[in-house]
């Protein structure tokens, strides 16, 4: 178990601060990889919560490759978000405050693999056909860096 884990079996549902790592991982067409998650149903951006002793880009890293099975080089940090848009209520109850760093993965390799069960699917969106049910937090981060996030160039050692 971790450590989010353990602090919800104190103190339940109630809500709480989280510290976290979300990552763009951007194709040589300029897609950008989304994951259908299997406990909210809908799409969001690859990305957790920190555990203890852990720091960011390592989150960055070992979310990425258990969630897509990709690994990156580095990470380049974008931007840090947090008050109402990283507000999340899980379908079980559980209510989060996240502070949101959001990185590009940089020099990716691998093949797209759904490890820990938390995706239904990984898929490549571009600006006009990006999926219609986005998470909110993922919505948010999109909405916030506007043109900016299309302008990326790709992650991949091509």
């Amino acid at each position: 178990m971790g450590y989010i884990s353990d602090l919800r079996k104190v103190i339940g549902t109630q809500p709480i601060i989280t510290v976290g790592a979300t990552i763009l991982v951007v194709n040589s067409k300029k897609e950008i990889l989304f994951q259908h998650r299997s406990d909210t149903l809908d799409w969001g951006l690859p990305g957790g919560t920190m555990e203890l002793g852990e720091t960011l880009e390592e989150v960055a890293a070992r979310e990425l490759y258990e969630e897509t099975g990709l690994k990156a080089e580095r990470f380049e940090l974008i931007d840090v978000f947090s008050g109402a848009l990283g507000y999340f209520r899980y379908p079980n109850g559980d209510e989060t405050y996240s502070v949101i760093h959001l990185y590009r993965a940089v020099d990716v390799t691998g093949q797209l693999e759904m490890n820990d069960g938390e995706s239904i699917q990984l898929e490549y969106f571009n600006q006009h056909n990006l999926p219609t049910n986005i998470e909110k937090r993922a919505k948010g981060l999109i909405e916030n860096l506007g043109d900016n996030l299309w302008e990326l160039e790709g992650s991949f050692n091509e």
